[in-house]
């Protein structure tokens, strides 16, 4: 090739660089230009259609565009997770990971059609939801401590509920079970309403309830609270020790957050991510949030991407220990 031809290749190169940085930035900037729609991974009324609404309706409030949010239920979120991760990665369809779709359908589902980290962007952890350790009122054990000597003293003849195989609320009792060196009875239902529901009938002993769907049983005194399962005592129940109190480094914590399809232009990714950290700091987000027994968080994009690499690592050993798969 002689020298001009080059030069002039050369010169079209640093011509063009600056316009496509610049198209970048001309497409966050004008973004979003239409609907955007959230995928929520389970069904409408739980702890993650709750905060999927929360952030769709803030957003359409923020840029002046519907954000609509679409339940797509089963397989323990990995139907919805799936179709986020083969939908186009232009903005306009994002989705909202939880634990399980992100930390334990990975080890649940042997043949999962999405792969955790490589196929997603990740924008923003909204909040963390500790479960609560409750037992039926006429439980002897009032006491975490009450509860290790028992299960230690009585092996046999002890039960927990949960949602079912394979979720967070079976899985922190399967952890607390590896913890402690002591079995339950576990039984499993269709869902955390009737399992609580079977608790305080006194059918089955306890259960680690999500917090938002326990706390008002507990303050009623329907059941009793033992603890809950993440590192910081709840606001909502102040006096409930964690459990880490107890077993230090117990941290059985469901979560909330928001994705985009891996490829999302970068400069979308942080505007969404820029608004969801200043929603997550409203005070009156705030104080709905922790009502709830949650904590707002409202993570960069880069910590929420550790975040979910850090969860789907540390709950491997937990599934496979709890021999959870998919019925």
């Amino acid at each position: 090739m002689s020298k001009t031809a080059l030069a002039l290749c050369a010169c079209l190169a640093a011509a063009l660089l600056p316009v496509t940085g610049a198209s970048a930035q001309d497409a966050a900037a004008g973004y979003p230009a239409k609907p955007v729609t959230i995928i929520v991974p389970f069904a409408a009324g739980g702890n993650t259609d709750l905060f999927g609404r929360l952030l769709a309706d803030e957003m359409s409030k923020t840029f002046g565009q519907t954000f609509i949010v679409e339940n797509k239920p089963g397989a323990g979120g990995a139907i919805g997770a799936e179709l986020l991760a083969k939908a186009q990665p232009d903005g306009y369809t994002l989705g909202m990971a939880t634990v399980s779709t992100h930390a334990i359908n990975p080890w649940v589902y042997k043949d999962l059609a999405y792969d955790p980290v490589k196929d997603f962007a990740p924008v923003s952890l909204a909040a963390t939801l500790p479960n609560l350790l409750v037992v039926n009122p006429s439980f002897p054990a009032k006491s975490v401590p009450e509860l290790i000597a028992l299960l230690k003293a009585e092996p046999e003849g002890h039960s927990y509920a949960s949602s079912g195989f394979g979720t967070s609320i079976h899985l922190a009792a399967a952890a607390f079970e590896q913890q402690i060196g002591a079995r339950m009875t576990h039984v499993p239902y269709k869902g955390s309403a009737q399992a609580l529901s079977d608790v305080v009938a006194g059918h089955v002993e306890m259960i680690f309830d999500n917090i938002p769907t326990a706390v008002e049983q507990a303050k009623a005194g329907a059941v009793r609270p033992l603890a809950v399962t993440g590192l910081q005592r709840a606001a909502v129940l102040p006096d409930v020790p964690t459990m880490a109190e107890f077993l230090p480094g117990f941290d059985i914590t469901s979560w909330q957050g928001l994705l985009a399809p891996a490829g999302t232009p970068p400069a979308i990714v942080e505007k969404l991510s820029a608004e969801a950290q200043r929603i997550m700091r409203l005070p009156e987000i705030r104080a709905k949030v922790e009502a709830l027994g949650a904590q707002p968080i409202g993570s960069t994009a880069e910590e929420f991407a550790a975040y979910i690499k850090a969860e789907t690592a540390k709950y491997k050993p937990i599934v496979e220990a709890s021999g959870a798969t998919a019925q």
